[in-house]
């Protein structure tokens, strides 16, 4: 039986992977340190012998006995919300932590998949944002924590992948949702469908034209494995090509709710992207995948989800 080290492996997208390499029937470890994880997404999966958890920060030496296959470094904390508040752990776990994961990818020769993150674009002036683009981010701003520590994971990754010939793939995650998101995490969807569960206005930033791209979780995975089974090792886009403005997904999810609530505005924040929304054409023609949940059926679902925590 293949086994596979995951971490972040409480999160929303590392809970997801887990589920999935156990029913492609590997030996899955889970890791986390539980800053932004939660223990409930993968408490189903604690009887199951082919499933172990290891609470731990991949910041530190990270040591797992026997032999590994496969890596997934999913281990950081991914909203505004989490690394504005915790910007040195989030600067640690894409250095310390990804250099610890190279380290053990080597020593174990297994595969190593990182992931990365649309924010490596920044603020984009190139739309939508292709591999070659090299973004636009300011490394001093307070996006800068994130952004430039997950710039550094890629760079990193490739190190090793070009002088010491690990097996390295990269992938570039734009706005993903669905079951296991937390509501509290500032993004805009779990915001959105919380303030109009809760009979609140929804909190839109700047005008609401700026736009966002949402992949359902369950797509993203279904990438992120095709991904892995490949042999590219460069930077892989993976997302929903499906654009809409913040202020049209609000009133999405005011007729999906229901809600009598309005769309009120706040500044935008600093650095915060106008335009997202990726080009996907490389995912296509290398690993055969695109999309396939769209964005209605995909809120219903989460929708559902949400409504069980607030219930």
């Amino acid at each position: 039986m293949k086994r596979v080290l995951i971490t972040g492996a409480a999160g929303f997208i590392g809970s997801h992977l887990c589920d999935k390499f156990i029913g492609e029937g590997y030996h899955v470890i889970g890791m986390d340190n539980l800053l932004t994880g939660n223990l409930r997404n993968i408490e189903h999966l604690f009887p199951n012998p082919n499933f172990e958890f290891y609470h731990h920060d991949v910041s530190k030496f990270v040591h797992v006995p026997g032999e590994l296959d496969y890596i997934l470094h999913f281990a950081s904390p991914a909203s505004p919300i989490d690394y504005l508040k915790m910007p040195i752990q989030t600067l640690k776990v894409g250095s310390l932590g990804t250099h610890n994961l190279l380290g053990l990818a080597k020593a174990k020769k297994a595969r190593i998949l990182v992931a990365s993150t649309s924010e490596v674009y920044g603020d984009p002036l190139v739309h939508p944002q292709t591999e070659e683009y090299w973004g636009n981010v300011n490394p001093v701003g307070p996006r800068g924590v994130y952004d430039e520590a997950k710039r550094f994971q890629e760079a990193i990754t490739m190190a090793y992948h070009t002088f010491h010939g690990v097996e390295t793939r990269i992938i570039r995650i734009f706005n993903t949702y669905g079951p296991r998101m937390r509501l509290d995490d500032g993004r805009v969807l779990p915001a959105f469908i919380g303030q109009a569960l809760r009979g609140e206005d929804l909190t839109a930033f700047g005008d609401g034209s700026q736009t966002r791209s949402f992949c359902y979780v369950s797509d993203l995975v279904d990438g992120i494995y095709k991904l892995l089974m490949s042999d590219y090792a460069q930077p892989v886009n993976v997302g929903n090509p499906d654009e809409i403005t913040i202020n049209q997904f609000g009133e999405e999810i005011l007729k999906l709710t229901g809600a009598k609530s309005k769309l009120i505005y706040k500044p935008l924040p600093i650095d915060d992207p106008k335009q997202r929304r990726p080009d996907i054409s490389k995912a296509k023609a290398i690993l055969g995948w695109e999309p396939k949940v769209n964005r209605a059926e995909g809120l219903k679902l989460t929708l559902s989800y949400f409504q069980s925590l607030i219930n």
